[in-house]
């Protein structure tokens, strides 16, 4: 493996992340130059590169051999002159931007004047650090994510003093490394952290207004965003001084208040609650507590698993009613389902048949008369997104609906409020939302008129569906698709003004954050048109500029065309 036109490199700082790159660019054949401020700091670094090939021995991922050679093209030193004759020297010291221009002073006076400076800055700006030293034109970013040997992407960042030719050079060099590089301009955040902390902030904010509870909005995000982990999960793991850092210096940039950060964040940060590294965050990181917490979640699935199934009555022949039809009947109820006609019944049982095998099938029974659903536990409306549609639907089950019956709505752009006002028991009434068709994770409101115990119920019998019940209140997007469809348009927004391309922003999220698809994937996916009516929704509830849709995905949408 080469580095081109780079064959010795510099790392200054040698924390996690210093270290991280030292021991990519030495797996990649280069000798490394690794500099710390003091013999103490220097100790740890050696320690921290020892422990990271130390686990990869132990894994079987790296030989005795391999480490060793590894380890002996590192070069260790506390003397800023034993980087005079690097081609590329990157500075990794911690995110505050007077520290890195004083890193940057020193290396304009030991490096030579052909020699390229990059900084691993994560959010501040690649210009401020440039203008500070005599060599402006032979500064870029390069941002490596942690942990830097196992993830694959790394942003490149030129600015409008950047030499022609230098972001190439970088770039080159990333991709004889076996990563991925991502070539952007010099705006705070870049790509994977403005739209990563954006979502993250919004997260924070929605618990501080309580929307809902830390532990649904986690579990919201894993079972129904498909994320490797929730919002708070993951804040916790930066570290939420960190969080609190890059927010500030791109809403610095950007004054979108998206980016402000949530005062619950300052707050944890000032009180020294930092996350996983000072043992307490948004979560507690006690031994004791988590297990108890783990029994306490399996006790309750024991519970839910050995109920008894509810009879579920939807109301509805679409592709969603279909989905929550065939959820229901392989989880073990009894449905009835009702169409607009006969021959929106016959449709969807067609459908149906495809789904289900003959003994599940067999507890399916459809049709087109509303007294169907007479005796049902709890009766799912999942007609077309129209309020005058739905209300009359509600107006209509009011009627035979049994007394004690749950009356659930999918609706995710129009207010279970309204729908409920429509019927004589607006007690009964809650907001049923799966963010995903057939889906694991259903999302259930309740609205100021929700009788105490409803939404209890119905998330009992959710769980007796086999699906994970989260709670929240009655608002545009419930959970999911209230912190989802917002970072999607950042996302758009970012590729409306030609920032980054459609690839590198997927791999951006995919490669940098371990999203399982990228948001131009994952917005054609969902559809653009329910982007539109979700984010429409949003901005009409909030009046934020931010989460009015992109004109780019309006343009689209009425262009009838996907992003890709």
């Amino acid at each position: 493996m080469s580095g081109g036109s780079f064959s010795r490199v510099g790392v200054v700082g040698l924390g996690t992340m210093g270290a991280g790159i030292a021991e990519v660019l030495s797996r990649g054949g280069l000798a490394v130059v690794g500099i710390e401020i003091n013999q103490e700091a220097l100790d740890r670094g050696r320690g921290n590169l020892e422990g990271s090939t130390g686990r990869a021995l132990k894994r079987g991922r790296l030989t005795e051999e391999a480490r060793r050679e590894i380890l002996d093209r590192i070069a260790l030193s506390t003397d800023f002159a034993e980087l005079a004759g690097c081609d590329l020297v990157i500075e990794a010291v911690p995110e505050r931007l007077e520290l890195k221009r004083r890193v940057f002073e020193q290396l304009d006076r030991v490096c030579r004047p052909d020699a390229v400076l990059a900084t691993n800055t994560s959010s501040l700006s690649v210009t401020d650090i440039a203008v500070t030293t005599n060599r402006p034109a032979k500064i870029v970013g390069v941002h490596f994510f942690n942990p830097a040997p196992v993830m694959k992407l790394v942003e490149v960042i030129g600015t409008v003093l950047t030499e022609d030719g230098a972001v190439a050079r970088v770039a080159d060099l990333v991709r004889g490394l076996g990563k991925t590089p991502v070539t952007v301009g010099d705006r705070a955040g870049f790509v994977a952290n403005r739209l990563l902390f954006g979502y993250l902030n919004q997260a924070a904010a929605m618990l501080e207004s309580g929307h809902a509870t830390r532990d649904d909005i986690d579990a919201a995000m894993k079972v129904g965003g498909g994320l490797p982990m929730g919002p708070f999960t993951l804040m916790d793991l930066i570290g939420l001084d960190t969080c609190l850092e890059v927010l500030e210096a791109i809403y610095q940039e950007s004054r979108d208040r998206r980016h402000a950060p949530a005062p619950v964040l300052r707050e944890l940060v000032t009180a020294g609650l930092l996350g996983r590294k000072t043992g307490r965050g948004f979560y507690s990181y006690d031994k004791t507590a988590a297990q108890a917490a783990q029994a306490d979640a399996g006790a309750a699935q024991a519970t839910a698993d050995e109920a008894p199934r509810p009879v579920v009555g939807v109301a509805g022949s679409g592709t969603q009613a279909v989905a929550i039809v065939v959820a229901a009947a392989r989880a073990g109820s009894e449905v009835r389902y009702v169409a607009g006609d006969d021959d929106k019944a016959q449709a969807a049982r067609t459908e149906l048949e495809k789904a289900l095998d003959a003994e599940t099938l067999a507890r399916v029974r459809g049709g087109s008369e509303l007294a169907d659903l007479a005796g049902c536990e709890l009766v799912i409306e999942a007609v077309a997104e129209d309020v005058s549609v739905k209300r009359s639907l509600f107006a209509a089950v009011d009627d035979v609906a049994a007394p004690d019956a749950v009356l659930a709505t999918t609706a995710s752009t129009v207010p279970v409020i309204d729908l409920a006002m429509a019927t004589d028991r607006p007690g009964d009434v809650v907001g049923l939302h799966f963010p995903e068709a057939g889906g694991g994770l259903v999302e259930i409101a309740g609205t100021v008129v929700t009788a105490p115990g409803v939404v209890d119920k119905a998330a009992a019998l959710a769980g007796r569906l086999g699906l994970t019940a989260v709670r929240c209140r009655d608002r545009a997007g419930f959970i999911v698709d209230a912190l989802r469809f917002p970072y999607l348009n950042d996302a758009a927004a970012m590729l409306e003004a030609g920032y980054a391309d459609a690839d590198s922003i997927d791999a951006a999220m995919t490669l940098g954050c371990g999203y399982p698809t990228g948001p131009i994937a994952d917005l054609d996916r969902l559809g653009l048109d329910r982007a539109v009516a979700v984010l429409r929704a949003l901005y009409a509830e909030s009046r934020e500029p931010a989460l009015a849709p992109a004109p780019l995905l309006e343009e689209y949408v009425t262009a009838g065309r996907t992003l890709r």
